[in-house]
């Protein structure tokens, strides 16, 4: 029985650090093209611009939460020092401020 509880518990060990071990796409080792076609095709992403700097982008509205709209984002990428790549989610009380 301990046997069998040792290898269940490597076993999700195993799975766990696979997900822990994935990193997100990073900018600055992209091209402009790459990063903007990354977040249309993915819809919405996470991507890092440093180690510990990183932001969700959209392609558009359908993939903010409800009463959020979006404003415009650019990144620096591996060919342009703005790229534009997409939108942020904000709320739109944020927007209407502006």
């Amino acid at each position: 029985m301990a046997k069998r509880i040792a290898f269940s518990v490597a076993a999700l060990l195993l799975c766990l650090q696979g997900a822990l071990a994935q990193t997100r796409p990073d900018s600055l080792v992209m091209t402009c093209a790459q990063v903007n076609g990354l977040v249309k095709a993915q819809g919405a992403v996470v991507i890092g611009t440093g180690q510990y700097i990183f932001e969700r982008y959209v392609a558009d509205t359908r993939f903010c939460p409800t009463f959020d709209t979006t404003k415009p984002a650019w990144l620096r990428t591996r060919d342009k020092a703005q790229c534009f790549v997409g939108y942020t989610c904000i709320p739109v009380e944020d927007y209407l401020l502006n």
